[in-house]
């Protein structure tokens, strides 16, 4: 009689884009605040979205990585940014 799904069901946070995990992790959030879940499911949906939310996490800061390289001055220090690829 519960809406979560079994472990297996689930799928792998691993796998999921960052908008499939964003998008599991704002049902998640939903859920928690409808007060509606016993604490079993509320402790099992707060384990899922902590994980959904450290994937997200990781998968902006790739992203950004990627976007764009810290370019260091001649004294090693921060002199700016430069886009992804250019150096």
């Amino acid at each position: 009689m519960t809406d979560i799904p079994e472990p297996s069901a689930e799928p792998a946070i691993a796998s999921l884009s960052f908008e499939a995990a964003m998008g599991e992790l704002e049902t998640i959030v939903r859920r928690l605040e409808s007060g509606d879940v016993s604490l079993e499911e509320s402790v099992t949906l707060y384990e899922r979205g902590h994980a959904l939310r450290a994937h997200c996490e990781a998968r902006l800061a790739a992203a950004q990585a990627r976007i764009e390289q810290v370019s260091l001055g001649a004294d090693g220090q921060p002199a700016g940014t430069t886009p992804f690829g250019e150096s």
